[in-house]
């Protein structure tokens, strides 16, 4: 699942797994809300989701699939990621402001 927000100018690639979208996981102090008003747009390949990776300048990534797609290609890496519950979960900011 994967959405695509603009604000201020700048691209915002917020892409989970289908299954956990509108589910909230816990662990301890840290709430990862998977909310279907920032994640559900629509559905997508792996390639899609490369793509507007690439060209994003923020992404948001949610669940342990996606992740683990993205790691395999090298794009991120999974041991980086902060577990909530049994989920993943990974923030990419791109240089956002200029100096």
């Amino acid at each position: 699942m994967m959405k695509i927000h603009h604000r201020i100018g700048k691209k915002i690639v917020a892409v989970c797994d289908e299954e956990i979208v509108g589910k909230v996981f816990r662990e301890g102090n840290i709430v990862l809300d998977i909310s279907p008003k920032f994640y559900e747009g629509k559905k997508a390949d792996l390639e899609e989701v490369v793509k507007e990776i690439m060209d994003a300048d923020i992404v948001v990534l949610s669940g342990k699939r996606i992740i683990e797609e993205l790691d395999k290609k090298g794009l991120v890496i999974k041991d980086y990621a902060l577990k909530v519950g049994d989920q993943l979960h990974l923030q990419i900011i791109k240089e956002v402001f200029e100096t």
